[in-house]
């Protein structure tokens, strides 16, 4: 399953976003979302998770892939919350079929100005994740939050395991916009060595919001420093 090795954004979405979508996730705590996955070398695939989000539980989750140009399939399970205020602690848990447990820490503090930072660590087994970010990590993370949603978030992912040179930089901008709508992207910039080959790439993230429903495209070249050059197309519903 090298194409779809593991993944984890380290609390860029969540911990963005986490105050704007509080509200939302009580009223309504279920989100369903399909994920249609092509890679240049691995082909076709599918993904379907369903997520349960509450103040006293935190997110938790349950999601399926089956990936048909690599005749591989995995069931996976997750849990993250938050605790704290002024300084927020961000725990999480993943486990998967075959084996599969990691988790993560990310610590970040401040309202308007935002640091933290975050590790994660696995026991190396395969994780369809699909976020493609490295999951044995560590991270760093700064950004602004203004009122009413609007938001600019910098992280970078390194890698600090098995291919310590390999690094992610995400610059994530979120925009509301009316009706309870909102727009992000997510520019991704990559650097690392494979195979003593030097590798530069950039991919990029378009996500729109709207109260009950969202649609995201992505284009992730070389995908974990794979040949793999990955589109994904995503649609959910929440209830």
């Amino acid at each position: 399953m090298s194409p779809w090795l593991p993944g984890l954004l380290l609390g860029l979405g969540a911990a963005g976003a986490a105050a704007t979508a509080q509200a939302q996730d009580e009223a309504l705590p279920f989100k369903l979302t399909t994920g249609a996955y092509h890679g240049s070398q691995s082909g076709w695939g599918l993904d379907t998770n369903l997520r349960y989000s509450s103040e006293r539980v935190g997110h938790a989750w349950v999601g399926y892939f089956r990936s048909h140009g690599l005749d591989a399939s995995q069931w996976r399970a997750g849990w993250d919350q938050s605790f704290g205020q002024a300084l927020r602690v961000q725990p999480s848990l993943q486990l998967a079929q075959g084996g599969f447990v990691g988790g993560s820490v990310n610590v970040e503090t401040g309202e308007r100005w935002v640091v933290g930072a975050g590790l994660g660590r696995t026991n190396l087994k395969p994780y369809a994740n699909l976020n493609f970010d490295p999951n044995d990590s560590w991270s760093l993370l700064a950004a602004w939050r203004a009122e009413g949603g609007r938001s600019l978030t910098a992280s970078w992912v390194r890698d600090n395991r098995q291919n310590p040179d390999q690094r992610h930089l995400h610059l994530i901008w979120r925009e509301p916009l009316a009706d309870g709508h909102r727009l992000t992207l997510d520019v991704l910039l990559k650097k690392g060595r494979v195979d003593e080959r030097l590798v530069r790439r950039a991919g990029l993230t378009l996500t729109w919001d709207a109260p009950r429903w969202f649609a995201r495209l992505a284009y992730d070249p070389q995908t974990n420093f794979t040949p793999d050059n990955s589109w994904r197309l995503s649609a959910g519903v929440r209830f």
